[in-house]
C-alpha cells in the first residue's frame, strides 16, 4: 500500500525542510556571522545590567533603554580598553630592554651549547653574528622560495587583519542594536515556536538561562582566584610587574589558554630582563604550570562545573570533546554549551522514564 502524507504531515515536512535550508544557509555564511555571534553572546551577558538600569527611576520616570544601553556599552568598552592599557605599558617597557639584552643572551647561549654541539660534529655559533650569517646563507640559497612564501603569508595575513578590523568595528554597532531590541527579538523568536511546543521550549529556555547565569558567576570566581594567585605568586619571587601580569592572566582566564599563554610569556620575559640567573625563570614556569593545573582540575570543575550540575570528570571531558570537534571556539563554548545540553538531556531522560518502552 503506497504511503501518502496527510495534510498536517505535509505542512510539518515543508516547515522542517525550510528550517533545515535556513540552517544550511547560516552554516554556509559562517565566516561573516562571527561578529553577529560574538555580539549575541555579549548581548546575553550584558542584558541583565541594561535591564536593571532601565528599571531604575530617574526622578519620576524610568531611565530610557537607549540611555541604559549607552551606559553599559560605554562601561564595557572602557573595561576592554583598561585591559589593553594593562598590557601595552608592560610591553613598551619590556621590548626595548629585551632588544638590548638579546646579544648578551645569544652569547650566553653560544657558550652553553656550542661545545656540546661540537662533540657531535655540529659546528655552529649561536651568538647574534653566527645566527645572522646562518640566516643570510639560507636566504641566499632559496631566495625565490622564501620571497614567494613571505608574499603569500603577507596576503593571507593582510586579509585576516582586515577581517579582524571589520569585526572589531562591527561588533559594537551590532551589540548596541541587540541590547536595544533584546526583548523584542526574544518575543519574535518565541512567537515563531509552534504553539503546542511553546510552553515546553520556554521552560527549557528558562532553565538554560538559570544555568548560564550560574556559569558566568562561577567563571567570574575563577578569574578572581587566578588573578589573586598569579599576582601574589609573582610578587613573592620579586617580579616588578607582578600585579599587572597577574591581573591580566586572571582576567583573560575565561579564554582557555590565552590568559595562561600571554601571562606566562610576559612573566618569562620580565624575569629574563630583571634577574641575572635562571632561577626566576624556572620559578615563573613552576608558578604558571601549577596555576594551569589548579584551574583545570580544581577551580573550573568545582566553581563552574558544580554550579551548572556537571561532575568534574564531565567538565574535563566536555573541554576535550568540544576542543576536538570545534577547535579553539569549541573549548571556549564547551561549558555553557554543555549546560544547555544538560537541560535537554534531563527532559529527554524524564520522557524516557515515563515512556511505555521503559515501563513495559
Amino acid at each position: 500500500m503506497p504511503f501518502f502524507l496527510t495534510p498536517e504531515q505535509k505542512q510539518s515536512t515543508f516547515w522542517l525542510a525550510l528550517w533545515l535550508a535556513l540552517a544550511l544557509l547560516l552554516y554556509t555564511l559562517g565566516p561573516i556571522l562571527s561578529p553577529f555571534l560574538a555580539s549575541a553572546i555579549l548581548a546575553y551577558m550584558l542584558g541583565g545590567a541594561v535591564d536593571r538600569l532601565s528599571r531604575a527611576r530617574t526622578g519620576k520616570s524610568r531611565m530610557p533603554r537607549v540611555v541604559a544601553v549607552s551606559i553599559v556599552l560605554t562601561a564595557f568598552i572602557l573595561a576592554v580598553l583598561a585591559l589593553v592599557l594593562i598590557v601595552v605599558p608592560v610591553l613598551r617597557a619590556e621590548i626595548p630592554l629585551l632588544q638590548a639584552k638579546i646579544p648578551a643572551f645569544f652569547t650566553k647561549l653560544d657558550t652553553m651549547f656550542s661545545p656540546w654541539l661540537a662533540q657531535y660534529g655540529v659546528h655552529v655559533k649561536l651568538d647574534s653574528e653566527g645566527l645572522r650569517e646562518l640566516l643570510t646563507r639560507q636566504v641566499a640559497a632559496s631566495g625565490d622560495d622564501v620571497w614567494a612564501t613571505v608574499l603569500a603569508k603577507v596576503r593571507v595575513g593582510g586579509s585576516a587583519l582586515l577581517g579582524w578590523i571589520a569585526t572589531l568595528t562591527l561588533v559594537p554597532v551590532v551589540l548596541f542594536y541587540l541590547l536595544l531590541d533584546w526583548h523584542a527579538l526574544l518575543a519574535r523568536i518565541e512567537g515563531a515556536i509552534p504553539r503546542r511546543y511553546v510552553a515546553k521550549v520556554t521552560g527549557m529556555a528558562r532553565e538554560s538561562d538559570a544555568l548560564l547565569a550560574q556559569y558566568l558567576r562561577g567563571q567570574l570566581l575563577v578569574m578572581i582566584v587566578l588573578a589573586v594567585y598569579y599576582s601574589a605568586a609573582l610578587a613573592l619571587i620579586g617580579l616588578d610587574v607582578a600585579l599587572p601580569v597577574g591581573v591580566l592572566t586572571g582576567v583573560l582566564g575565561f579564554v582557555p589558554y590565552l590568559g595562561f599563554g600571554l601571562g606566562m610569556l610576559l612573566a618569562l620575559v620580565a624575569a629574563l630582563l630583571q634577574f641575572a640567573g635562571w632561577s626566576a625563570v624556572i620559578w615563573v614556569a613552576v608558578i604558571y604550570t601549577a596555576g594551569q593545573l589548579l584551574e583545570s582540575f580544581i577551580l573550573t570543575p568545582r566553581l563552574v562545573g558544580e554550579r551548572i550540575g556537571l561532575h568534574p570528570l564531565a567538565v574535563i571531558f566536555a573541554l576535550m570533546a568540544f576542543g576536538e570537534l570545534f577547535g579553539f571556539a569549541g573549548v571556549l563554548l564547551a561549558l555553557p554549551a554543555s549546560a544547555v545540553l544538560m537541560v535537554g538531556f534531563r527532559h529527554v531522560r524524564s520522557h524516557y522514564l515515563r515512556s511505555s518502552f521503559y515501563n513495559a
